[in-house]
């Protein structure tokens, strides 16, 4: 039902937003949920590596396109509304891509899912802002941050639990059908406890710039992901020479829409807000990292280092256990130390990684659970007070009416850069494996992401120093 005119959005309780930071989980779990799983898709369903790479690419780049486009219909139509309609349909293609029978029809499932998973998400930041307001809004948002790294960091962890468990025999199509009761809990849950809201200045769709958009992500995301694999076909290079006018030509009609008084799709007077535009631009290179280590140590664990998919979930779990208890620090420390936590936290980073290269070249090809530890658990420290803090900061001062093209397009950023860091530092990795040997490959790879990780903490430092 619509808000009565004037009305205030009724605030959002505990149920009520643990019921949204589970629709927040779902679909960055099933981005990195599938990395354990593709040696057993892999041999089950004959993929192929180019078709491994769309099984993870292919929701990756649906996901990415839509989310700002979710963002402003939630706006529009409802934002439970949306949230319903997305979990729903999230539930049903996890359950597609758990049955499917081909490789290709699992590709097919997969950019389906994404695409319920970017109707879905945004709706989580936008009933957070609009909900919530002074120091319930930072914890809430605290909150969210955490959610979502440990998401990222859990998926691969419950990944391989479930291939290994083959619960029923289902093997790896267990890391899909697990979703499908979770999301029946979470429908139920969210008629009953999260409040509807909506923009009091709800806007028209933006054709021009939602076309523009997806052409823009697709003809950038696409090759880097595919192309490796594919051979770089000639298709990936005219795709990437695309990338930059799509790109221009989408910032220049955005720019024209709000000039002229419309509600472009991504409005560039969002941009001006100085804690956004920072924010997402430290949020690029500290994704990109993660990702691509995310994905480059799920292969090293298990075909560099001959672990069991259990086991190589099991060498994450310091990772996740930093992280988790850095995010309740984190709260209490901005505090008092404002945004440097976040300069700490990329220091901390920078650490973890440096001790996970000494550990890899003193003891490859021996290294196991308790040589890995150190380096994983100080990274996952350094993690945990970044990008909790990061996205409060971000979303501070996005007005409420405006809550979900400011999280569409925060979520937009992150996506896009978790696609390019595994289509980019994992590339660079598999590249270099056949030449250099694994150990030195993952070597390479890890320096790339620490001066990633020294960009991050320069960007930092740009940060507005006190936090709302």
């Amino acid at each position: 039902m619509p808000l009565p005119p004037g009305r205030a959005p009724a605030a959002i309780g505990p149920l009520g937003l643990f019921t949204v930071l589970l629709g927040a989980a779902l679909p960055l779990i099933d981005f990195f949920i599938v990395n354990v799983a593709l040696p057993a898709i892999d041999s089950d369903l004959a993929a192929g590596p180019a078709t491994l790479e769309l099984i993870v690419g292919g929701y990756g780049v649906a996901y990415a396109v839509l989310l700002v486009l979710g963002g402003r219909l939630g706006d529009t139509a409802g934002r439970r509304r949306l949230f319903l309609i997305g979990m729903a349909a999230f539930g049903v293609t996890s359950l597609l891509c758990g049955l499917a029978p081909t490789a290709w029809s699992l590709v097919g499932a997969r950019v389906a899912q994404g695409a319920a998973a970017a109707l879905m998400l945004p709706q989580v930041l936008a009933t957070i802002q609009a909900t919530t307001q002074g120091p319930r809004r930072a914890r809430a948002m605290s909150l969210y941050g955490a959610t979502a790294g440990l998401s990222m960091v859990a998926g691969q962890i419950l990944g391989g639990v479930l291939v290994a468990a083959d619960v029923a025999g289902s093997g790896w199509r267990s890391v899909f059908l697990v979703n499908v009761p979770v999301v029946v809990l979470g429908l139920v849950l969210a008629t009953r406890a999260v409040p509807e809201t909506r923009s009091d200045r709800p806007a028209s769709v933006d054709v021009p710039g939602t076309l523009l958009l997806a052409v823009s992500l697709v003809s950038l995301l696409l090759p880097l992901t595919e192309g490796r694999a594919a051979g770089w076909p000639l298709w990936t290079w005219v795709s990437l020479a695309v990338f930059p006018f799509a790109a221009t030509a989408f910032y220049r009609t955005e720019r024209r829409a709000d000039r002229l008084g419309r509600t472009p799709l991504v409005p560039p007077s969002l941009l001006r807000l100085q804690s956004l535009r920072r924010g997402l631009a430290l949020l690029v290179p500290f994704s990109i990292g993660f990702s691509g280590f995310m994905f480059v140590i799920a292969v090293v664990l298990q075909q560099g280092l001959r672990m069991g998919p259990v086991e190589a979930g099991l060498a994450l779990v310091p990772m996740a256990v930093a992280f988790f208890g850095a995010s309740l620090a984190g709260p209490r420390l901005v505090g008092r130390f404002g945004s440097r936590v976040v300069t700490a936290g990329g220091v901390l980073q920078a650490v973890g990684v440096v001790l996970l290269v000494l550990a890899v070249l003193g003891g490859w090809p021996d290294l196991g659970l308790a040589a890995l530890a150190p380096g994983v658990a100080v990274a996952g420290l350094g993690q945990g007070l970044q990008l909790p803090v990061l996205m409060r900061l971000m979303l501070s001062d996005v007005p409420a009416d405006r809550a979900g093209v400011g999280g569409g397009v925060m979520v937009t950023t992150q996506q896009s850069a978790l696609a390019l860091g595994v289509a980019t530092l994992g590339s660079l990795f598999l590249a270099l494996v056949p030449s250099t040997g694994m150990r030195d490959a993952l070597v390479v790879t890890l320096l790339v992401q620490l001066g990633m990780i020294a960009l991050t903490v320069l960007l930092s430092l740009r940060l507005p120093r006190v936090m709302r």
